[in-house]
């Protein structure tokens, strides 16, 4: 689906840092994948590559049992790059030497390079890099030449120009490595001479018409959230296959404020796509009835959702396929680095429990895209960028939000609120800095002065983050009058509350959600 691209294949020893090599060489324009290390040569060869990189790992070269690639991986003349433990399988494999380090390096290094290859192109002579090793390269095997080093690594950056082998000791995908983009570029355009071609608009038409091969004139159905990845699918689906596609959409009652409306009105009126829209509110509810334990209304949410699914798609008749928006990091996550068993322990299924349940044949389009570009393809699509670029939300909406019981009121409450904030946030010009803003109804009341009375209503405490991949987050510093407007205007439009607060938790110790 990479378009004309030929593709630049990461091989992963298990990194930690292999998603973030793929961006790095889709940010350049150039469509690339991650496989693991032990991927057979001739399913790497049918790939056709452009280039390789060998990603760095945890495992020292040298151990028994270490991850290896197919020395074969050598012979197919494409240009490699070897980074970190990717480096030193150059010195083991091709006749160089690998020890452990008398000083090993973590951080932040000074690098010095002499460079007439095209490699450090662009990249000052002298620049900081980002390392994490203990072994290090003692000897280059023939034909290697140095053209890199810091005061710790004497082999930091190394290359065979006449069989395009590069090598670095240290982290260029890492942001700690302020011009490593630049230096991935130059491996990728420079070294393997690949065009800058890959975008979502190269990337449109041969979903469409893969998309096409795969479902025929069967039919397709898709859970629509309203969420970016549901959304994106979906329309993406739709392009290709037209009415064969079904969308159902669960209204549960635990949506924010006028997104149902929203949604039906973007896919039913805008882009017409058959929409089931389903009013189960009053089933929720009555499900959650004094409910207050995160994890059973995390249970009664999501096993009631899929009765609901079932219900609606068994109304619409046979059905093939089921659509998901599973994203290329849940794909990668469900690969372990060694090819073993573990492939089969963390499977995504969006919607949990239902392929096996329903016999139907998982449909994901946005299986080979990161979150970022799933948004540029929403802009590609015509998405209106309300949804394109809206904060995630959970799956059990605001019932992990409405701390403690939940109720219609308190559930109104907090819509309220939840439109204040993000309101306020967009007419500051911030939503766009901030990767989740949420307001979470707190099961206390507190006594307050509105109006010369005295007040016993709700608090609600206001969440905002930065972060690129919700794995760890920081709490977002606001400018004193954002939060002062937000306060004031929650305390005065919305009725049962009388306290603001402002969560400056970062994640860890606490999470993103409060439940």
């Amino acid at each position: 689906m990479q378009g004309t691209n030929r593709p630049i294949v990461v091989l992963d020893f298990g990194a930690q840092y292999s998603k973030l090599i793929a961006r790095r060489i889709r940010e350049a324009s150039v469509y690339s994948l991650i496989v693991p290390f032990n991927l057979p040569i001739e399913e790497i060869k049918a790939m056709n590559p452009a280039g390789i990189v060998f990603s760095g790992g945890p495992a020292s070269v040298g151990a028994p049992g270490s991850p290896k690639p197919d020395p074969k991986v050598f012979e197919l003349g494409v240009p490699i790059l070897g980074i970190c433990y990717g480096v030193q399988l150059f010195a083991d494999m091709l006749g160089g030497r690998v020890e452990r380090a008398t000083e090993r390096e973590y951080g932040i290094a000074h690098l010095e390079h002499s460079d007439a290859t095209g490699f450090f192109a662009g990249v000052d002579a002298h620049t900081q890099v980002w390392m994490s090793h203990g072994d290090r390269v003692e000897a280059l095997p023939a034909g290697f030449e140095t053209i890199g080093h810091t005061a710790n690594s004497p082999f930091a950056a190394v290359a065979d120009p006449k069989r395009r082998l590069y090598g670095v000791q240290f982290h260029p995908e890492v942001v700690h490595t302020p011009q490593g983009k630049t230096i991935l570029s130059n491996f990728v355009h420079k070294i393997c001479g690949c065009p800058a071609e890959w975008d979502m608009g190269s990337f449109v038409g041969p979903a469409i018409e893969e998309i096409r091969r795969t479902v025929g004139d069967r039919k397709v159905i898709c859970a629509l959230s309203g969420g970016v990845d549901s959304s994106v699918a979906a329309v993406l689906i739709h392009r290709a296959i037209g009415s064969n596609l079904s969308c159902v959409f669960v209204n549960n009652g635990l949506l924010r404020k006028g997104e149902a409306e929203m949604v039906q009105e973007v896919f039913r009126d805008n882009f017409h796509i058959n929409l089931d829209y389903v009013d189960a509110e009053e089933r929720f509810l009555t499900a959650l009835h004094r409910m207050s334990d995160p994890e059973r209304k995390r249970k009664v949410i999501g096993g009631l959702f899929i009765d609901i699914f079932e219900e609606e798609a068994k109304r619409l008749g046979h059905m093939d396929f089921l659509a998901q928006g599973t994203l290329y990091p849940d794909v990668i996550e469900s690969v372990s680095a060694t090819g073993g068993p573990s492939v089969t322990i963390k499977s995504h299924h969006n919607v949990g429990g239902l392929p096996d349940k329903m016999n139907l044949i998982l449909l994901e389009p946005l299986r080979e895209l990161f979150k970022d570009e799933v948004r540029a393809l929403g802009r590609e699509l015509g998405l209106p960028a309300d949804i394109v670029g809206r904060h995630p939300f959970p799956g059990p909406g605001l019932g992990v939000r409405c701390i403690g019981e939940i109720t219609r009121e308190r559930l109104d409450t907090l819509r309220d609120a939840d439109a204040i904030f993000i309101d306020e946030i967009k007419k500051a010009g911030l939503y766009g800095e901030i990767w989740q803003a949420l307001v979470c109804l707190l099961p206390v009341r507190s006594v307050g002065v509105q109006g010369d009375e005295r007040t016993y209503e709700e608090v609600c405490s206001l969440r905002a983050v930065t972060s690129e991949d919700a794995m760890t987050a920081d709490w977002y510093r606001f400018p004193s009058d954002v939060l002062q407007r937000v306060s004031n205007r929650i305390c005065n439009e919305v009725g049962r509350i009388n306290r603001v607060l402002y969560d400056v938790t970062s994640k860890p110790p606490g999470t993103i959600e409060w439940e």
